[in-house]
């Protein structure tokens, strides 16, 4: 009789991506207070002491997800930003990444930008900052096309409008999983008419 190969494990850097995405999806689905870490290694299908060999709590599970999230969105729209073609073909490129990315990462969209109900004081100020260093990022990523506006990138205002641009799309992207019927490519060319030509300036 012939001996049983060993069932293979998983290495460590998957297995931690296993219990990152089933964690993604039940914060997103049911907040920070409502799902349970054996809920989450359930999920996964780990044992709880080896969800804890990676996340020795809760709350340092959900930082870690939001930050990895917010990694993916940055590099997911940056390479837009700076990709080729003229300020005007970017901003579309630009546009367009983030509504693909909220079409396709609807949980990683909701982690980051509608979910701010866990009334944790550390969770609160990891969120700040993560918002913040995006904000930072993309004002850098576009500092060519921000001086081409008349702004300086190093001064606040720039953040500001950085702010108003990140919070616009969001809003949109919002709205679109209220009304999915409507095609990515008009709410691009939608979003588009008014970041690139202004109420006031039609094409």
């Amino acid at each position: 009789m012939g001996e049983t190969a060993p069932k293979s494990r998983m290495r460590a850097p998957a297995r931690r991506a296993t219990i990152t995405a089933a964690a993604l999806k039940i914060f997103a689905d049911k907040g920070y207070h409502a799902a349970s870490l054996g809920e989450i290694a359930t999920a996964a299908g780990v044992a709880r002491t080896v969800l804890y060999d990676h996340f020795p709590s809760k709350r340092v599970l959900l930082l870690a997800v939001m930050q990895e999230q917010n990694a993916e969105l940055v590099e997911y729209v940056g390479s837009r930003i700076t990709g080729s073609g003229s300020p005007q073909e970017r901003m579309r490129s630009t546009i367009d990444a983030y509504f693909s990315f909220a079409e396709s990462r609807p949980e990683a969209r909701k982690l980051l930008f509608d979910r701010t109900d866990e009334d944790d004081p550390e969770i609160r100020t990891v969120r700040q900052g993560i918002r913040e260093s995006r904000t930072r990022t993309v004002t850098a990523l576009l500092a060519g096309d921000i001086r081409s506006v008349g702004a300086d990138p190093g001064e606040p205002i720039a953040e500001a409008m950085v702010e108003l641009i990140i919070a616009g799309l969001d809003g949109v992207a919002q709205w679109w999983e209220r009304h999915p019927q409507v095609p990515r490519a008009v709410l691009v060319e939608g979003a588009m008419r008014l970041l690139w030509n202004g109420l006031g300036n039609p094409p």
